[in-house]
């Protein structure tokens, strides 16, 4: 029997297949780490938002509070361990100089990307889903347009892998990497109406509010469970898409170029 030969379109995809394998396996090995502190640590906040709070409040009518924070809670858990994944993997790579043995693999800039990308969005994808079915012991949600929920929720992971790997390129040490956790996305993540609408705050933190990008992710992420949202869907999904393609670009033209890679 003579053996099958494989396609040079097989063997041009293999360096991707395995880069890919190798993300996956690096963060399910410490899953402890990756997946369980995570999970963790929005239980811990759906219990004080939810079994306390959450039929005592309400800051949107027709929604109880727990209704109202779930949806952020969800969504924080996809941001971050999305952002963690890419900066985290290619920040070791650079800093023990294994970024060298892959830059001179077959692998295409946008492969690199999409391995690192995808791996990223298994993981936030695992966190989010795993916070949403602990958050049905709290309230139930109406998931008014699922498809459009999950998409947002895609094109959240898709945009912090993206700043992770820009982060991880542009980081100097350890210290550098974790400031963009602790000191812009956090932030801006509680900042963007996670736990409030920007609707009741006074003028003029709501039009401040606006500027910041990852409202327009939260705000859309709510707007197509709950069905109602401080901006339209269409309107968050274009301002988010947007940001996420020129982070894109951004990390392909870095990567390309071998920016801070071969140091």
């Amino acid at each position: 029997m003579v053996p099958k030969i494989a396609s040079p379109q097989f063997h041009s995809w293999l360096p991707f297949v395995t880069l890919l394998r190798k993300e996956v396996l690096r963060f399910m090995r410490v899953a402890s780490q990756t997946l369980l502190t995570p999970i963790i640590t929005a239980s811990l906040y759906l219990f004080v938002f939810g079994a306390t709070l959450g039929e005592r409040l309400s800051v949107l009518e027709g929604f109880s509070y727990a209704q109202f924070v779930i949806p952020g809670l969800i969504l924080m858990g996809v941001i971050n361990n999305s952002f963690a994944n890419t900066s985290s993997s290619l920040f070791m790579s650079r800093y023990l100089g294994g970024i060298v043995d892959l830059l001179v693999t077959p692998v295409t800039p946008p492969q690199f990307i999409l391995a690192y990308t995808l791996a990223a969005m298994l993981r936030g994808s695992l966190v989010g889903g795993v916070v949403w079915v602990i958050s049905t012991l709290f309230a139930e949600l109406p998931w008014t347009s699922p498809l459009l929920a999950v998409l947002m929720a895609f094109l959240a992971s898709f945009l912090f892998a993206q700043f992770g790997l820009i982060a991880a390129i542009f980081a100097h040490n350890f210290d550098t990497l974790s400031m963009y956790s602790n000191f812009l996305i956090l932030p801006l993540i509680y900042l963007g109406g996670v736990f409030y609408p920007i609707s009741i705050l006074p003028a003029p933190w709501e039009n401040l509010s606006y500027l910041n990008p990852l409202f327009y992710l939260i705000d859309g992420f709510r707007h197509a469970i709950l069905g109602v949202g401080d901006t339209s869907f269409v309107l968050a999904f274009c301002v988010s898409g947007g940001i996420a393609a020129t982070l894109f670009v951004w990390a392909a033209w870095l990567i390309g170029k071998g920016y801070r890679l071969r140091s």
